[in-house]
């Protein structure tokens, strides 16, 4: 059903690998999280909270730089412990924090000066901009859904992005205590599409700002399009909420391996959330950013949206 609609939505869809760490461990961490791009010009949709994750990985790897740099100067003398403790404390540092972040774009453009963004100012949605590339890597653009009222309860719809980050070039570096992508391994992950039935609109001030799934959005998915049989993009997942069902079942004694064993199971419904075309279409609008939609569903007529 959704054959020819993924083909043509990969062709946009990027995904954005992320490396994190925690203090004194040598784990590295993988994550992804998606984009996609609605024109020509470098610009992509995206999550407000995968926004907030590469600007916390800069803030994160300063931090970091700052206490290694503190750390390397002190006399490894008996007072060394209580002193490294003392610099751990300024920092709040333990086992169990992440002490670094590291984040990188996929097949998005050749080279780039650096990235701008735009946060809505209510909804987790983003505008990202790639400044000063000479080549996109990407072959498309999204083109959305022009009259929201055709999205009806019952429709199928189809999700695509990146919920399990395969890749492996990456390596912990003991000498510099620090952690980089390579060029060895793994370089990429597949992208992986997810269908569901519209179940509800998500309603806010009696304006439809959401779109609820009868299947989850993966983790890793986030800002990554939603789009139906045609390819036409009609939101962009950003969560997942869990309803308790009340199927629950306390300590039944089923049989397994020729024995019984009691088994206790809480049932939930995991639903995926997309913010609403419309309210994509109106954040790009009010920033001056370009994006093209549909005119027909026989043919495409790319509509210059200013």
């Amino acid at each position: 059903m959704f054959k020819s609609a993924i083909e043509t939505v990969a062709k946009f869809t990027r995904p954005i690998h992320t490396l994190s760490r925690k203090y004194k461990s040598e784990a590295i961490i993988p994550g992804a999280a998606t984009l996609f791009f609605v024109n020509e010009e470098g610009y992509a949709i995206t999550c407000k909270h995968v926004i907030d994750v590469l600007i916390n990985a800069n803030k994160l790897d300063q931090q970091y730089l700052q206490f290694k740099m503190l750390r390397q100067h002190l006399s490894k003398d008996e007072k060394y412990d209580d002193n490294l403790m003392a610099i751990e404390k300024q920092f709040n540092f333990n086992t169990e924090n992440i002490v670094q972040i590291k984040n990188t774009f996929i097949d998005c453009v050749d080279t780039m000066s650096g990235y701008t963004w735009i946060l809505h100012p209510k909804y987790d949605l983003a505008i990202l901009k790639f400044n000063d590339f000479k080549q996109r890597h990407y072959s498309d653009y999204a083109v959305f859904k022009k009259n929201a009222g055709d999205i009806k309860q019952g429709e199928f719809m189809c999700r695509l992005g990146f919920p399990f980050p395969e890749f492996t070039n990456f390596e912990y570096d003991a000498a510099s205590d620090d952690m980089h992508f390579t060029n060895k391994g793994m370089l990429g992950s597949p992208i992986f599409p997810i269908e569901g039935m519209l179940t509800r609109f998500l309603v806010d001030d009696e304006r439809a700002f959401g779109i609820e799934l009868s299947t989850p959005g993966l983790k890793g998915q986030s800002g990554g399009p939603l789009f139906d049989k045609d390819g036409v993009v009609c939101g962009m997942q950003f969560s997942t909420k869990h309803l308790h069902l009340g199927f629950d079942i306390m300590d039944k004694e089923i049989l397994v391996d020729n024995g019984l064993k009691k088994v206790s199971d809480y049932s939930f419904m995991h639903l995926g959330q997309c913010i609403h075309v419309d309210v994509i279409k109106s954040f790009l609008a009010e920033n001056n950013v370009r994006y093209y939609e549909e005119q027909s569903k026989s043919m495409y007529n790319f509509v210059l949206t200013k």
